[in-house]
């Protein structure tokens, strides 16, 4: 009966232990994500369904939540670009300083976030290298929008380049020689032959890199200043917290992850309908 049910566990495998390795992986998801997420409902769920929803659809938490998710989706959707573009050029061309390139990739990875946030408010400040030059022009950066923009972008980058950059590593060069026998142009072979195959590790940079916005605090916090209209959420988060107002504090998380599960969930099966459509990559 189980065989007939559940015949993907029967099958043989090199390697023994799968109901061992199975609990481990349960038992550890349930410890690290699910029972940590699951308090966090709960304890929202006390405050009834009116208070929470007073509490969520007041202006200063629905402008927090714009600010972070409309942010957090430019940014994300810039990086895919520009990620795109870096791990094609690190992929297809060789130049001097091609390793150095590819290892500064990864900065903002090891870099504390509060520096990158500290180094970016320096840059585009009004007494900047950048704000200074940009300023007299009527382009404002820090303590703006735009500066949560640049925060988010700078700490997402990594996602959308390491994501796309394996999988164009292994595309096959006779599938592109092959349709340039066949008369294709180059915009047609990048159309039909590699962007295809690309496309579902496109959609996996992109939900990274928005994940990683959505909830990031220490590199915004600086460049974003403590104006209301760039007020973010994890900011009123920790607003809330500071004021003592727990259960603010885990509304906003609540709406957070709510709306966050929707999105990545969007994605998921967006990318899940490129893999059948466009195959792996």
């Amino acid at each position: 009966m189980t065989r007939a049910i559940f015949p993907a566990l029967k099958r043989p495998s090199a390697i023994p232990g799968f109901g061992l390795a199975l609990g481990f992986t349960l038992t550890y998801l349930s410890l690290i994500v699910l029972i940590p997420l699951a308090a966090l409902v709960l304890r929202s769920a006390a405050l009834g369904p009116a208070e929470f929803w007073q509490l969520v659809t007041s202006p200063r938490t629905l402008n927090a939540l714009r600010v972070s998710f409309v942010c957090s989706l430019i940014a994300a959707s810039i990086n895919v670009v520009f990620g795109f573009v870096m791990a094609w050029v690190l992929v297809r061309y060789r130049f001097p300083g091609r390793r150095f390139v590819d290892a500064v990739v990864d900065l903002p990875f090891a870099l504390p976030t509060a520096v990158a946030g500290i180094a970016l408010t320096a840059l585009y400040s009004r007494n900047g290298w950048i704000g200074s030059l940009i300023e007299p022009n009527g382009i404002r950066i820090a303590y703006t929008q735009a500066g949560i923009v640049v925060a988010l972008t700078f700490i997402g980058l990594p996602f959308a380049v390491r994501t796309v950059q394996p999988v164009l590593e292994d595309i096959r060069r006779d599938l592109e020689e092959a349709a340039a026998t066949l008369g294709a142009s180059r915009a047609q072979t990048f159309l039909r032959v590699i962007l295809p195959a690309l496309v579902p590790a496109i959609l996996t940079g992109f939900a990274l890199a928005l994940a990683r916005a959505i909830g990031e605090y220490g590199s915004v916090i600086f460049i974003a200043g403590g104006r209301r209209d760039t007020e973010f959420a994890p900011l009123l988060i920790i607003t809330r917290l500071e004021e003592f107002n727990y259960s603010a504090a885990t509304a906003i998380g609540v709406a957070m992850l709510v709306i966050s599960f929707i999105i990545l969930l969007t994605i998921n099966l967006i990318q899940a309908w490129s893999r059948r459509r466009f195959g792996s990559g």
